[in-house]
């Protein structure tokens, strides 16, 4: 919903508003907010993207704990692995059934 609303309100582009929400989630999680909110709202914060900035900052902030530098590197990757696969793969289908068209 906040996502429309800054589309219909402000010129903000949609990649704009998906950066924005990705950066959100990792600041929410940076300062530990994140929980807190995710206690309270449930899904609805950790399925959308800022759900996917949480697991990126989480999982680089358990792997800097774990291995140093390449921990941190790797564990953002380690954390959305499941998320990025689905996505590629569902991509990949839908590539397959579907043919795209330009606008006219």
């Amino acid at each position: 919903m906040l996502g429309q609303i800054l589309i219909i309100t402000t010129k903000m582009t949609s990649a704009r508003i998906l950066v924005s929400f990705l950066l959100l989630g990792v600041a929410l999680e940076v300062f530990g907010v994140f929980e807190t909110l995710r206690e309270f709202a449930g899904s609805g914060v950790t399925v959308p993207i800022m759900g996917f900035g949480y697991s990126l900052a989480k999982g680089a902030m358990e792997g800097m704990a774990e291995n140093g530098v390449i921990g941190m590197l790797a564990g953002g990757l380690t954390a959305t692995a499941v998320g990025i696969t689905v996505a590629v793969v569902s991509a990949f289908i839908f590539s397959l059934i579907f043919s795209s068209k330009t606008k006219k």
